[in-house]
């Protein structure tokens, strides 16, 4: 009788040996594929008909030598330290490490200490009392047969990936705003002294009409619409230094200061020395730190969704107890007040699975919901780009324009107060008319240099520069 129970025993062993050497065998096998990169759209369309003869890229030049004005630099680098905006991502980088951390430790067991002591009566009839006293640990372990948790430990990284992604987007869109408010700065700087020279002109222009008065060679009607001509360019004063006035503002907000004067150069200054070069558009996935954001986004639904997929399937834990028991204290570390027990286990989902159903559908509606999210991105940043690059270009253009308009408009105006000087064909309306025309082209002037600069940052932070040192 010994020998066929011990036989029993050996052959009940042996079956639950080999029936989790299957079931591990199994759980080993490729039972969901691995994560690759969505295919979601043709990235060779992307920069429409811009011709690419490289893959060189300016998003590869980092920012302090892009932006070469000392000025600038300093403002970035106080911006990229003290900017609310930045300094959260920062945080969220931090949460999600971790979270990152989290999901390592459902690899190791768990373990817990109990210690407590029982008295309870023993019968009714009050003969004694029942006094139990222990001290315990229970460790449990659920073996990751089907990946579940290397799932949700890559769905963490993905979340962990796309924060640093997060940060790295804020960096690139904070120094393009701050470029873009400098610039925009000093060209209200550049429009204020265009009108006072401006105005230094009308002042000169009333003065002689008076003279010219005096001498009946023009009317009182042309020496009132000269000083109308002057107000006009006055009036604009107060305005331009209430935009200087806010401008600053907004950008002591960007810098993470209080509202200040802001320390700046000229807009005669600027210039960009770097070649403008978009590169292929597949560097916008290596480049761009939304694109990437998106990505890894899609990446944590993927990974979700498999996830919610191994919950169909059985779940082998291994609960383990040992600790010492006694009913007398002083007895307590006693060899046979020792006790131990081991118990595995093999969970099937059964009365649950409309609860897995409805999570699967929920993981894989999120995905989906990511992998359209990461086209639309993917979508911008290549419209973004042909943008800045056509908005640079044509820029470039008017400027060139606009210097020979401006020329001839100077002359125009030479030349009509000359002619109001010496001829009675010319009254002051031509000299009004090319001085209105004259400063409005200054000002269309000062608009496209800063229209050309702001296209420069715009092209870099499409192409996602700004990131790397």
């Amino acid at each position: 009788m010994i020998i066929m129970y011990l036989q029993n025993i050996l052959k009940q062993k042996i079956s639950l040996v080999v029936f989790l050497v299957l079931i591990i065998f199994l759980g080993s096998c490729k039972i969901l594929q691995p994560y690759k990169q969505p295919d979601v759209i043709s990235k060779e369309k992307l920069y429409r008909d811009l011709a690419i003869s490289d893959s060189s890229n300016i998003a590869d030049i980092p920012w302090k030598r892009l932006f070469t004005d000392s000025l600038l630099q300093n403002l970035i680098e106080e911006a990229i330290r003290n900017n609310p905006n930045f300094q959260i991502a920062v945080t969220r980088m931090k949460k999600a490490e971790a979270s990152l951390s989290q999901s390592k430790a459902a690899f190791f067991p768990s373990l817990n200490a109990v210690g407590g002591g029982t008295f309870q009566n023993k019968n009714a009839d009050g003969s004694g009392v029942l006094k139990v006293f222990q001290l315990y640990g229970m460790s449990s372990w659920e073996a990751d047969i089907w990946g579940k948790f290397r799932s949700a430990k890559r769905a963490s990284l993905s979340l962990f990936l796309e924060s640093e992604a997060y940060k790295r987007a804020v960096q690139t869109q904070l120094i393009a705003n701050v470029a873009i408010s400098y610039y925009s700065l000093l060209a209200l700087d550049a429009k204020l002294l265009v009108t006072e020279k401006t105005i230094e002109n009308r002042n000169s222009d009333v003065e002689t009409l008076k003279i010219m008065k005096d001498n009946d060679l023009v009317t009182g009607a042309d020496l009132v619409q000269s000083q109308a001509n002057l107000y006009s360019a006055k009036v604009t004063v107060p305005e331009l230094k209430q935009s200087i006035y806010e401008a600053e503002n907004a950008l002591s907000v960007l810098l993470g200061r209080n509202p200040g004067t802001i320390a700046r150069s000229t807009l005669t200054e600027q210039s960009i020395s770097a070649d403008l070069k978009t590169g292929i558009p597949a560097q916008l996935l290596a480049n761009r730190p939304d694109v990437q954001e998106a990505e890894y986004q899609f990446r944590y639904g993927f990974e979700m969704t498999n996830v919610a997929r191994k919950y169909f399937y059985p779940a082998l834990t291994l609960t383990a107890q040992g600790g010492i028991t006694a009913s007398d204290l002083s007895k307590m570390f006693n060899a046979s007040s020792a006790f131990w027990n081991v118990i595995g286990g093999l969970t099937q989902p059964i009365f649950n699975q409309g609860m897995n159903r409805q999570r699967l559908r929920i993981a894989q509606a999120n995905q989906e919901e990511y992998l359209i999210a990461f086209k639309q991105t993917l979508l911008n940043a290549g419209a973004e780009v042909v943008n800045a690059m056509h908005g640079y270009q044509t820029a470039s253009e008017k400027i060139e324009l606009r210097t020979s308009q401006i020329a001839y408009l100077e002359k125009s105006v030479d030349y009509t107060l000359e002619l109001l000087k010496f001829t009675s064909s010319t009254n002051y309306i031509d000299v009004l008319t090319s001085e209105v025309n004259l400063l409005s082209a200054q000002l269309n002037g000062i608009n496209d240099k800063f229209e050309q600069l702001q296209s420069v940052v715009s092209l870099y932070q499409s192409l996602g520069g700004g990131w790397k040192e």
